[in-house]
């Protein structure tokens, strides 16, 4: 087939290479480079570098709602598009742009989790599983029909950062056994009874409240990892916690726990600190870490 690709960061890189060695992608968008660090350097985003390095048109609008970018679409006689966290919203124009109209490859078993933060929300929300959605795009937010679907547990262990690498990789081969069967599929429409949204995420949310229980704050410091990261305050300084585990200890919220290690007492039992990194420092085990900081009694 001849594609017209959508995409911009890590997670739509493994999709792109997957349709790269089975179809001819004819061009591919993605969100213009910005500028980043001291140097205010331009840096490309991760499909457009991939895609450069295979000699593939690339092209970043800010907007596709120009009828000039639309016709710049049509004039691609695609037969298909394939869309995996692009970051614009498609207009109606581009989704009926080609014969066998546009597929997103959505990080979530619809219709649970539709919007911008899949992957994080179904960690900090205690889902024990997830997965991706191949579905027709249409003009309503992730409501298309739905060609085919693969779950990803989740378990103790499961971080965003890792979940995204799994349901990166799962994405690209559920879109390429998709194109392969198109014609004999029967795309499934949603159940709307069924929907829930998936927020994108404030980094005001990355702030530890002790006043949640201490399962919440697991979870939610998973989800966070590596992106935004779950901090509190110490001294004017942030810590983040990369990793910990819930204890059934009870103090009052903020406390620090008499013993070893670093334990944190929550509205409903503590959080105990397994990986801990300081503002500007590196990540350290958290026996490390307390070899040279201590903590006051309270946060």
């Amino acid at each position: 087939m001849k594609i017209v690709f959508l995409g911009t960061p890590d997670f739509a890189v493994p999709t792109l290479e997957a349709l790269c060695k089975h179809h001819d992608v004819v061009c591919v968008y993605c969100q213009a480079p910005k500028e980043a660090g001291r140097g205010q350097k331009i840096i490309k985003s991760p499909v457009q570098v991939f895609a450069e390095s295979k000699g593939i048109e690339v092209r970043t609008p800010k907007t596709l709602r120009t009828s000039e970018e639309q016709e710049k679409f049509v004039a691609l006689h695609a037969d298909i598009s394939v869309v995996a966290a692009y970051g614009l919203i498609l207009p109606k124009a581009v989704i009926e742009a080609f014969p066998l109209g546009c597929l997103n490859v959505h990080g979530s078993l619809l219709p649970r989790w539709r919007g911008a933060a899949p992957i994080q929300r179904a960690i900090e929300a205690g889902d024990d599983k997830t997965g991706i959605t191949i579905m027709q795009v249409v003009e309503a937010l992730d409501a298309g029909a739905m060609y085919k679907k693969g779950e990803i547990k989740i378990d103790e262990n499961t971080t965003g950062g890792s979940l995204h690498d799994a349901m990166a990789e799962l994405g690209a081969k559920l879109i390429v056994e998709v194109l392969g069967d198109i014609k004999n599929i029967t795309p499934q429409p949603q159940d709307e009874s069924l929907v829930t949204y998936a927020a994108k995420i404030d980094k005001a949310e990355a702030k530890i409240d002790f006043n949640q229980p201490a399962q919440v704050l697991e979870r939610k410091i998973r989800a966070f990892n590596p992106y935004p990261g779950c901090y509190f305050e110490h001294e004017g300084e942030r810590f983040k916690i990369l990793r910990a585990k819930v204890v059934p200890e009870c103090a009052k919220p903020g406390e620090i726990l008499p013993g070893e290690g670093l334990k944190i007492a929550c509205k409903e039992g503590a959080l105990e600190v397994l990986e801990i990194q300081r503002q500007g420092k590196k990540a350290m085990p958290i026996g490390e870490f307390l070899k040279g900081y201590h903590f006051s009694s309270c946060l």
